[in-house]
């Protein structure tokens, strides 16, 4: 029974530990999928009166899971003319997280995901 006592909770942190680190990797993969659809939308929406709005709204509506008021995201042309055939077309989002076991926060920061399109 003391040995039970001893061990439990350093298994209950190392379970909760693992819980929260798979929850993160899941926003990451997410996150990184968000990213990758928004920056197809971006290469394929130069008709579109607003590309920038669309890739935006693209990005959050495909972050399921996440927060869209935190999700920050940016979308950037290379040349100097917006959405120029064969140009590339970056889309960039962060996203906060923190890793908290049994109340204390062990890591903070932001997840950050950038992919670049050639716009079609």
């Amino acid at each position: 029974m003391v040995e039970f006592a001893l061990v439990v909770p350093i298994l209950c942190v190392v379970l909760f530990g693992v819980i929260q680190f798979g929850v993160l990797y899941k926003n990451y993969v997410t996150l990184t999928d968000a990213t990758r659809i928004g920056a197809r939308k971006a290469a394929v929406s130069r008709s579109e009166a607003d590309p920038v709005a669309a890739t935006v709204s693209k990005v959050k509506s495909s972050a399921t899971g996440l927060d869209p008021v935190k999700l920050d995201v940016t979308v950037v042309t290379a040349g100097t003319t917006a959405w120029e055939h064969g140009e590339d077309v970056t889309v960039s989002a962060k996203y906060p997280y923190n890793v908290s076991l049994l109340g204390f926060v062990v890591a903070s920061g932001d997840l950050s995901s950038t992919t670049t399109e050639r716009v079609e």
